[in-house]
């Protein structure tokens, strides 16, 4: 039989978690940025987003984001310079990363404050690269997402924006990386190719 005391204390340390949630939440859609520019292009990401030495110079900019609450490995977005390709291949491209069984695929389009976009959110297992990219060799890696965008810059071409990684992790990263371009969920459409 508990005391009044014992109810108390269980009641107290209840409301206290769920005040560490919510206002956890709350720092996590107000998160401070930090401003990074790629070429023409101009970003704000969230401070906890650490800038990483490109690993190859195809990329302008790299980031590791943090795990989620579960996850192991932490995720990344890529910048990627204006090259090649339309929209179309580039959604072809992003979409066979994944395995067939299993996917899922959400395209929207948009204009943010950076320019018009295309959003692909891809989920399932991920054909990870494994390896310089040159010699294309991938392992599968289960329960991943990933969230490329390809931004059509008022200033100079089409940037491609890459967030990768475990699917909670990214997940927990959509709204920062929309907003790190000046986009907004609630004003996207379907994008069809």
């Amino acid at each position: 039989m508990r005391t009044p005391f014992v109810n108390c204390l269980a009641a107290l340390l209840l409301a206290g978690s769920a005040l560490l949630v919510t206002s956890s939440t709350a720092r996590a859609e107000d998160a401070e940025t930090t401003t990074v520019t790629a070429q023409d292009l101009t970003l704000q990401v969230p401070k906890t987003w650490k800038q990483q030495q490109v690993s190859n110079n195809l990329r302008l900019a790299q980031f590791a984001i943090p795990p989620a609450e579960g996850d192991v490995e932490p995720g990344e977005l890529v910048v990627f310079p204006p090259f090649g390709g339309s929209v179309s291949e580039n959604v072809k491209r992003w979409i066979d990363q994944f395995q067939p069984e299993g996917r899922s695929v959400k395209m929207t389009q948009g204009t943010a404050t950076a320019g018009k976009y295309v959003l692909v959110d891809l989920s399932g297992t991920y054909n990870k690269p494994d390896g310089p990219p040159i010699m294309r060799k991938t392992k599968p890696a289960a329960d991943y997402q990933m969230v490329a965008v390809m931004l059509t810059s008022e200033k100079g071409g089409n940037y491609f924006l890459k967030l990768t990684g475990p699917q909670k992790t990214v997940a927990a990263a959509i709204a920062a990386l929309r907003k790190s371009f000046g986009a907004d969920a609630a004003k996207e459409e379907p994008y069809e190719f």
